[in-house]
């Protein structure tokens, strides 16, 4: 064997550690990892998904990059479905005030979109109030890189909601989920003056305020298109709010093995 070929693999095996470390760390089960470096998931998609993308035309480890939509995919290692949406740049959280800039991107709405990794994870078609796209306050996150959540909902919890589904458009209902209070408000699209960035922030004028919010969007019913989507949002504040909707979320699926 030539010196040169015998250097290779020990590189080879070197940057998988390195990366295969990284892509643990993006879970926010893997807490030790994440909470040691919480810029994980920003070195996994600007160091290697988007660089890959750039310059080999594929998305390295992510799932999905769209450099033109501003964002990636990535399968989170927490759960046999979960996918995350990170944005391609820099954007720290829900606090971010550039989230709702006029041209900021869609990110709910691309979320949203990619749900059709989970189907594809648990091999089944799931209906829209049976999948849920969610992100954390600042004070309930490991990371310090933006990133939707997108997986299966709580069988519990969509049964809950169904008593929204009939809700006028644009008004907001308190309700309590999970022990937790909520405000839910049912809406007819997830862009423009409906992106749920926008719609929260609303009545959340202090400067710091959205860094405490917590958002999760699911169908309304089986079909978006039809039914609308339901903005389910609470702070860490007098309201009794969580500041995290992840537990809404079912990381197991267990709606995917039901008949």
């Amino acid at each position: 064997m030539r010196p040169e070929s015998r250097n290779r693999r020990p590189l080879r095996v070197a940057l998988w550690t390195i990366a295969s470390m990284l892509l643990a760390a993006a879970s926010a089960g893997c807490a030790q990892l994440a909470a040691a470096d919480s810029n994980a998931l920003w070195k996994i998609v600007d160091g290697q998904c988007v660089m890959s993308m750039r310059s080999a035309g594929n998305p390295g480890f992510c799932t999905r990059v769209d450099l033109a939509g501003h964002y990636a995919i990535l399968k989170d290692i927490n759960g046999s479905s979960q996918y995350l949406l990170i944005p391609t740049e820099r954007v720290p959280g829900i606090e971010s005030p550039s989230l709702l800039d006029r041209d900021a991107p869609g990110y709910w709405s691309d979320a949203w979109d990619s749900r059709t990794y989970v189907e594809k994870a648990v091999k089944r078609p799931l209906g829209d109030d049976q999948m849920g796209v969610e992100i954390n306050s600042a004070y309930r996150r490991s990371q310090s890189q933006l990133h939707i959540h997108i997986d299966c909902m709580r069988a519990d919890v969509i049964d809950a909601l169904a008593r929204h589904r009939e809700n006028i458009p644009g008004k907001w209902h308190w309700d309590t989920l999970d022990g937790n209070r909520y405000r839910v408000m049912r809406v007819t699209a997830l862009t423009q003056g409906d992106d749920p960035f926008r719609i929260v922030a609303r009545d959340r004028a202090a400067s710091d305020a959205m860094a405490s919010q917590t958002v999760l969007v699911t169908g309304a019913g089986p079909s978006a298109a039809r039914d609308g989507w339901l903005i389910v949002n609470s702070g860490l504040d007098l309201d009794e709010g969580s500041g995290s909707a992840e537990p809404l979320l079912d990381h197991t699926c267990k709606i995917a093995r039901q008949p």
